[in-house]
């Protein structure tokens, strides 16, 4: 659980960056001028409810399941990395130093401003600093722990949409992001089996390795196979009975979607251009968490984040 801060013993720019934080996961939609009023507390309430685990105990760093080669390549330590190496070592260095706020170069070659941010990072994080900024172990397991948490196992829920949405919270706090070019980067490969660039937008690959992810956790299969594809997951859906057209649903929170499910953004009858997991219905509204999007609710964004949406151009596809 997060440390909870007293609104009432705040200075205003430290309130200032913690409405902006609240905006940003899609927990409040009030003003920013940094005086915490009733709107501002609920909001609060509701993130520091939401970043405890719901599934269960938060998962252990290196307690991984079973992921394919593609996924484990992102996480596997490659050997000591250092000034003369260049391609994918490389490369994968200097994104997970960006990730962490070292930014520096991602141009897959690992030259002395790479090795300044190394070092540089082994100091913020108390790690010994090596000679020459090389990538020892101990380093590296520090530079992928983000991805260690988010794809971590935790205990099995009551049901499989409660686990669905404890991991897609698990991911949302470390905040997967696209870096070094449109879709790419170790959240999008990891997500993507292996893939990335412009041709491969990444929401349905977010909703499927986590339903996949959660099966593992839960026991059993997922309720869809899965796909990189929104329309592909409407049609598996559809033939499984587990679609749900959103303007057949008169009270999201009443029509059957359980405490966690899918939304598709419908652009015709027969096509879907962006996904994600909803939750906290209320009769017309709901709160999601969706990647390959931002604060705008774009479908080619470059994050994954919180949201809140509604509007008549939504399906759902069941997963209670």
């Amino acid at each position: 659980m997060p440390t909870v801060i007293d609104l009432d013993d705040i200075t205003v720019p430290d309130a200032k960056l913690l409405q902006a934080g609240l905006t940003h996961f899609g927990f409040y939609s009030g003003t920013m001028f940094g005086r915490p009023g009733p709107k501002t507390k609920d909001a609060y309430a509701r993130y520091t409810s939401a970043s405890g685990p719901r599934g269960g105990e938060p998962p252990t760093p290196g307690a991984l399941l079973t992921y394919p080669a593609t996924v484990m390549r992102e996480l596997d330590f490659p050997g000591n990395i250092g000034q003369g190496a260049t391609g994918h070592k490389a490369r994968r260095v200097q994104e997970w130093l960006t990730i962490h706020g070292q930014r520096t170069a991602i141009d897959e070659d690992f030259g002395p401003a790479t090795a300044r941010a190394v070092n540089a990072f082994q100091s913020a994080h108390g790690l010994t600093r090596t000679t020459g900024g090389e990538v020892d172990k101990p380093t590296w397991d520090e530079l992928v722990s983000p991805m260690i948490r988010a794809f971590g196992k935790i205990s099995p829920a009551s049901s499989y949409d409660v686990t669905v949405r404890a991991i897609a919270e698990q991911h949302l706090r470390e905040h997967p992001i696209e870096l070094g070019g449109a879709n790419c980067g170790p959240w999008v490969r990891a997500y993507m089996d292996g893939n990335q660039g412009r041709a491969w937008p990444w929401c349905a690959g977010f909703v499927t390795f986590v339903l996949k992810q959660a099966a593992q956790i839960q026991g059993g299969s997922p309720p869809i196979k899965g796909s990189f594809s929104c329309d592909v997951l409407q049609r598996q859906a559809e033939q499984n009975g587990r679609f749900a057209e959103g303007r057949s649903i008169a009270d999201l929170s009443t029509g059957g979607l359980g405490d966690c499910c899918v939304f598709l953004v419908r652009r015709t009858s027969s096509d879907w251009t962006h996904t994600g997991f909803a939750m906290d219905m209320d009769r017309s509204t709901f709160a999601t968490i969706e990647g390959n999007t931002n604060d705008d609710g774009v479908r080619e964004g470059y994050e994954v984040c919180k949201r809140v949406r509604g509007g008549s151009k939504i399906d759902f596809i069941k997963i209670a």
